[in-house]
């Protein structure tokens, strides 16, 4: 049953794989299949935990320089066709919310939050994850980068994500990723990073407004953010 939130007191946008869900296991259960189907060996876990992030055709193209393939267009787009088919029948087999996720979701509903999905995964499949999870109920809005045909770093895909949520200001966006942090600087907007996603590269130095180990400390490092820009006078 939806809980009906309280007068609204701002948007917060979140990234999707790595800060909402760990969605590693169904990528390279897919990955490995495609490599299979090539002669390849396969990728694994920790592999494609450092390849997420930037969508399906870097996943791809990276996936396949591990193994030494050359990237050529007609090749490549085939291969992007086929890990779509492939991850598409098993999107949500293995992928779950991170601890906390879903009790942190509902307090942040009950008090007035308006909160949406900006994600460089594919729309259709960000929706089947968040609907077949039941995480659906806490979204105004799961966009992808076909959604507004653009994607992050671009902070139009932040934007725009956050215009439709419909939360209106303060704006805070939490990611897990280099990407992330580089798509709420360029929006100007605070940005919150777990360290226990997906990133490539140390989230420290890369001016994050706070890096949390938990999504369980999420209420206090937005509690923090709100107070620190009270405090300055700033309007976010």
């Amino acid at each position: 049953m939806n809980q009906k939130p309280a007068a609204t007191i701002g948007t917060i946008i979140f990234d999707l794989d790595g800060t909402l869900v760990d969605s590693v296991p169904d990528l390279a259960g897919a990955l490995d299949t495609l490599m299979a189907e090539k002669g390849l060996d396969a990728i694994g876990t920790e592999t494609a935990r450092r390849l997420i992030g930037h969508g399906i055709p870097n996943l791809v193209r990276s996936a396949l320089a591990e193994r030494g393939v050359a990237w050529d267009e007609e090749g490549g787009k085939a291969a992007v066709q086929r890990f779509t088919e492939i991850y598409g029948a098993r999107v949500s087999q293995e992928t779950r919310p991170y601890a906390g996720v879903v009790p942190v979701l509902e307090k942040l509903l009950a008090e007035g939050w308006r909160m949406g999905v900006c994600t460089n995964k594919m729309e259709r499949f960000a929706r089947l994850i968040v609907d077949d999870l039941d995480l659906g109920r806490f979204f105004k809005i799961v966009a992808g980068p076909d959604t507004f045909k653009v994607g992050k770093p671009d902070p139009r895909h932040l934007t725009e994500t956050a215009r439709v949520a419909g939360g209106g200001q303060p704006i805070v966006y939490v990611g897990d990723s280099e990407v992330d942090i580089a798509t709420g600087k360029a929006a100007g907007v605070p940005v919150i990073a777990l360290t226990y996603g997906y990133t490539k590269t140390p989230l420290d130095g890369l001016g994050a407004d706070r890096l949390i180990d938990s999504f369980a400390e999420l209420p206090a490092a937005l509690a923090s953010i709100l107070e620190n820009a009270g405090s300055n006078g700033v309007s976010l």
